[in-house]
């Protein structure tokens, strides 16, 4: 689960450089906003989706407190989920395989 987890982290953070950099840029240093709206709207699905993804992939995993605050804040930081990523890939690795 944390794999999955892992996933949509990737694809928020991609959704929120996709927003940043390169949407609102466009908006607002050469006056073209046609892509804010769409792009910030699949970035805020994504972020729904991250928000959700963490309590159903993460919860009774072993997480700590402070783990969890950094998970939830990674998702309000532009690049945090990245940043983030490494901490949940060395939890992925711990974890024990599960029986088929």
């Amino acid at each position: 689960m944390i794999r999955l987890f892992r996933f949509v982290g990737i694809v928020e953070g991609i959704t929120t450089v996709a927003l940043f950099f390169v949407a609102m840029p466009l908006k607002y240093w050469f006056a073209m906003p046609g892509l804010v709206p769409p792009v910030g709207m699949i970035h805020g699905a994504a972020f729904v989706v991250y928000l959700l993804a963490m309590v159903v992939c993460l919860w009774g995993r072993g997480f700590t407190a402070w783990e969890w605050t950094r998970t939830t804040f990674a998702a309000f930081f532009p690049l945090g989920t990245f940043l983030n990523d490494p901490m949940l890939r060395r939890k992925q690795l711990t974890e024990p395989a599960l029986l088929a």
